[in-house]
């Protein structure tokens, strides 16, 4: 018994004219509401913190300068200025390899004082220093560090919670994890400095000011993200260049169009969602932006690869016609395979948060226009250029017969 072939290409205009009203929708949202860039595309910093209890302090009472510092096999510390005091002192992991040993040398020694706070026991080589205070040592006592606190991702963003524009993210496992928080300048009038002061002084309220160790901080200008937002553009371009390419090869010059015109399609789609809903534009929705192109060229190319096969084996009167057998051949794989993946997405866009929900909503509007389009907008749009097509044309415009494709009327390659 054979399929009811399903007239899809009735659907082709009423899909074009909706698929263009949304678009104009979104392209008016651009320019009125704007796209809310995320950190990733804004000028700002990235700060690695970790949150541990002091495990020891250093302090010293002199006359000269003292300075310490910790590097991956030894702890360091210089003294400098006039008299007997001028001198070096390095204390090597490999020698000295518990806390308790370097704190026990170090007093020793007697040029500085350094008291335990905590299990001496802990391997030296854990040691780690604030790198947003100064090294130079006096009687204030410069904290040593070495484990960290057992905390959660969801508890640093709740600490920085009242920061607009922060993105969290855990780096490492276990007692040597650290946090790597990044933030956005909210306006032209803010700088750097202030963004870290109110990261160090929220984290400080909620942990306790001692216990914020902030392990490296990198600047970004406006040039960076300014750069960084061209190179997307140019990834985008030569994303959908290279599809072309591609599928003009495989199948036609005009078929590759439809395909390309049908990622465009989606991916205005999937702008229009995020204006419309301000979702924030990062990298990770530019991934997902990238992944549904991959994922609808591949149901496109599905489509096309059943509509070159039935050129040889179906008689049409036009090519509509052939369409709409070769979007019936397809459809159920292109819905179970939507479905499924569908299915998977859906569960990581409840199951989780923070840019992975984001990158889960995403898919979610991608996929389903990238289903949509392969069947209404690539094969509405190849349809639209074939309106004068014959069957003994085969896969050419006309009779044709170009070398290297498929010719109808022989069946063989020539």
């Amino acid at each position: 018994m054979e399929n009811k072939t399903i007239r899809f290409s009735k659907g082709f205009i009423p899909a074009a004219v909706f698929s263009i009203i949304v678009i104009i929708f979104g392209v008016t949202g651009i320019f009125t509401r704007g796209i809310n860039f995320g950190i990733d595309f804004k000028p700002g910093l990235i700060n690695e913190v970790r949150i541990s209890p002091v495990a020891a302090e250093l302090t010293y009472s002199g006359n000269a300068k003292a300075t310490v510092s910790v590097e991956n096999d030894k702890l360091q510390i210089v003294v400098s200025g006039t008299g007997a005091e001028n001198e070096t002192k390095s204390y090597a992991y490999s020698k000295y390899t518990k806390l308790k040993d370097i704190a026990d040398a170090v007093n020793t020694d007697n040029i500085v004082h350094m008291d335990l706070k905590s299990d001496g026991n802990v391997p030296s080589t854990e040691l780690f220093v604030n790198s947003s205070v100064s090294t130079l040592l006096g009687k204030v006592p410069f904290n040593l560090y070495t484990s960290n606190e057992p905390l959660t991702v969801e508890d640093m963003r709740s600490a920085l919670g009242n920061i607009q524009g922060i993105s969290v993210k855990q780096l490492g496992e276990g007692a040597n994890s650290s946090f790597q928080i990044r933030a956005a300048l909210s306006s032209e009038n803010e700088s750097s400095q202030s963004i870290q002061n109110a990261i160090t002084n929220a984290l400080g309220e909620k942990f306790g000011a001692e216990k914020v160790a902030v392990l490296k901080t990198d600047f970004i200008g406006s040039s960076f993200s300014k750069n960084l937002a061209q190179k997307s553009i140019l990834l985008l371009g030569l994303t959908f260049l290279l599809i072309w390419a591609y599928a003009a090869v495989r199948f036609h010059w005009d078929f590759a169009l439809g395909s390309i015109i049908a990622l465009v399609h989606d991916t205005m789609i999937m702008f229009t969602f995020i204006v419309w809903t301000q979702m924030e534009f990062s990298t990770t929705v530019l991934a997902a932006v990238l992944t549904i192109i991959g994922y609808s060229i591949n149901d496109t190319v599905v489509i096309l690869d059943r509509v070159r096969s039935n050129l040889k084996t179906v008689k049409v009167k036009n090519f509509k016609e052939l369409l709409d057998i070769s979007l019936t051949d397809t459809l159920s794989r292109s819905i179970i395979t939507t479905a499924t993946t569908l299915f998977a997405v859906i569960a990581l866009f409840i199951f989780t948060t923070g840019s992975i929900k984001d990158f889960a909503l995403a898919l979610i509007v991608g996929l389903i226009s990238g289903c949509y389009s392969s069947i209404f907008i690539s094969s509405g749009f190849i349809a639209m250029l074939r309106i004068g097509w014959k069957p003994e044309f085969g896969i050419h415009h006309s009779d044709k017969t170009e070398r290297g494709v498929l010719n109808y009327d022989a069946g063989v390659q020539v």
